[in-house]
């Protein structure tokens, strides 16, 4: 599965690939909402987590390269939930149902480009188009003021605070599509 955009390519990420994400996952500023800083062998389970929600559910985080030279920019992507407790389905094989998040991380180094953007809308257009899915989500922390104005360019808005989450920060909900029942 590989997605293009005038810049980037998403495709299907490789074991490969820890290498290049281990030091994305070294800065504690660039990873504060999304897990915190890494050992290689945290990341190597990282990316199995990866490749296994892709097998289990068909969907999943893409590896972001860049065009013009195939650098490795970081993941962006779709993740399940459930909406219940928000326990993620990389971790356990979710059924009934389930949020699909949008979301994004890409090196600090990558940061302010527009790269970020740019790959999550052609996610979104994926995700509403060729997978038919009528909505998307991005669990975003409040303090994380340039990944909420990412989610507003790709058209999602603010729906709610989520209380119940396993994430040591504050999180809202944005979201494109329809509502779930509930």
């Amino acid at each position: 599965m590989r997605l293009k955009t005038e810049r980037l390519v998403l495709r299907r990420p490789q074991r490969e690939d820890a290498a290049a994400y281990y030091p994305q996952w070294q800065d504690a500023d660039a990873v504060q909402y999304v897990g915190g800083v890494k050992t290689p062998e945290q990341v190597d389970e990282m990316v199995e987590r990866m490749l296994r929600h892709w097998d289990w559910y068909g969907i999943g985080e893409f590896t972001v390269e860049r065009r013009e030279d195939g650098e490795i920019l970081g993941r962006v992507g779709l993740q399940l939930w459930d909406p219940r407790d928000w326990t993620n389905g990389k971790r356990v094989r979710l059924r009934g149902e389930v949020e699909r998040e949008l979301g994004w991380k890409l090196g600090h180094e990558h940061w302010g480009r527009g790269y970020a953007t740019e790959a999550a809308a052609a996610c979104r257009d994926w995700a509403l188009g060729e997978l038919g899915l009528t909505r998307v989500i991005s669990l975003i922390a409040f303090e994380n003021v340039a990944s909420i104005r990412v989610a507003e360019k790709i058209g999602e808005s603010f729906e709610r605070q989520v209380d119940n989450t396993p994430f040591p920060h504050r999180y809202g909900l944005w979201s494109l599509g329809e509502r779930m029942a509930g």
